[in-house]
């Protein structure tokens, strides 16, 4: 194991964290997490990770490194009205269908159908109310937000990977050094894994579980395999759909919401600066795997620490790493002349946000984008 592995898992590690950990806080407080709930999504979602991370490295010899789910996050974080046992049966059947997409060819098909414009604009759509509210922060508190927002694109020009954590930061100093958050009693006790029962209601599973199983698969699964490809390895995308869908399906039971190939944290595992030769750099990825499973550890006392910030940091926060993800769905959901106007209506409904029948507004979006599409092709082959 080079020093050159453990450094490049640790930087993705810390970056996939780091920059996204604020949104899974947001994404428990929407479906009432208590803060034992909270503990165990994040303890049970880190140990997910690792040990997918470190078995599919292993049994296929190419670096695999798995994230969570960040627009999957975003989605449960703008659901309204659904219960913690509501959200965990919804979790649970989204891994089950990412499952037997790797094991049924047909399904794999199904959501391969799906026009990239249109899946671009309900990821758009989902993840724009949350970068919009970063305006409202950094009205509420400039002090804390606008030194934070300046730290961000100083070190994007340099290292966008570190751009978001940089301002993590800064926020955290600022606020404990103006007086704004309270330093809270750090302790390291053992974090414990909380059973949740899920709770299967039909309208959450189509309005929650079957946006957050395609979100996942276009917006985290595809880049991700596409990414290894491009590093020269040939992904094992049957395997891999099924260990993160059956690992999905098992922490969903302990609050936590999907994992996913990882796409951008992945690209620093596997460079030639990881290591020369790239049959060994699998290796990486027993690396990743310790790292993840140390923050899952150390998670309560990382948690207190995020709790105490005021919310105005962390909805900053949140808007900053949601920028990179809503551009490039943007740029998916526009890049196809003929898809544009419906993927436009997918992204307007479904960031309105507003539930029907008891069915989120993603799962609409995603029905009149398709509704129109379809319309549009018929009408030009008349």
């Amino acid at each position: 194991m080079r020093i050159s592995m453990i450094s490049a898992a640790f930087v993705a590690a810390l970056v996939g964290y780091g920059s996204t950990i604020a949104l899974v806080l947001s994404a428990a407080a929407a479906v009432g997490a208590s803060a034992g709930q909270t503990a165990s999504w994040v303890l049970a979602i880190c140990l997910g990770k690792a040990v997918g991370s470190a078995f599919l490295s292993w049994r296929h010899r190419i670096p695999v490194v798995l994230a969570w789910s960040t627009p999957g996050a975003a989605l449960v974080a703008a659901t309204e009205g659904i219960s913690m046992a509501e959200a965990v049966g919804a979790f649970v059947l989204a891994g089950l269908m990412i499952a037997l997409t790797g094991a049924l060819r047909p399904l794999g098909r199904a959501v391969a159908l799906i026009p990239d414009g249109i899946a671009g604009g309900m990821l758009a759509g989902v993840l724009l109310p949350f970068v919009l509210k970063g305006a409202a922060a950094a009205k509420a508190a400039p002090s804390l937000v606008l030194p934070m927002l300046a730290v961000f694109l100083l070190v994007r020009l340099r290292n966008p990977a570190l751009a978001v954590i940089a301002a993590l930061g800064l926020g955290l100093a600022l606020a404990f050094g103006l007086g704004a958050a309270a330093w809270p009693a750090l302790s390291l006790p053992l974090p414990r894994l909380t059973f949740i029962p899920p709770s299967f209601d039909p309208g959450v599973a189509v309005g929650l579980a079957l946006p957050l199983y395609l979100v996942t698969m276009a917006s985290q699964n595809l880049p991700g395999f596409a990414t290894l490809r491009a590093a020269g390895y040939e992904p094992p995308v049957r395997s891999a759909l099924g260990v993160t869908g059956g690992l999905s399906a098992v922490i969903g039971l302990f609050g936590a919401h999907t994992i996913s190939m990882a796409a951008i944290t992945a690209a620093i595992c596997l460079g030639p600066d990881v290591h020369p030769d790239k049959d060994q750099r699998w290796r990486v990825g027993l690396a990743y795997g310790a790292i993840w499973l140390g923050l899952g550890l150390f998670s309560p006392a990382i948690l207190a620490l995020l709790a105490a910030l005021p919310a105005e940091v962390m909805l900053a926060l949140v808007a900053l790493a949601l920028l990179g993800p809503l551009t490039g769905a943007l740029a998916t959901a526009m890049a196809a002349p003929t898809d544009r106007f419906a993927a436009a209506l997918t992204l307007a409904v479904t960031a309105a946000g507003v539930p029907f029948l008891g069915v989120g507004a993603a799962f609409w979006g995603l029905l009149a984008g398709l509704a129109l599409h379809g319309s549009e092709r018929l009408a030009r082959r008349g």
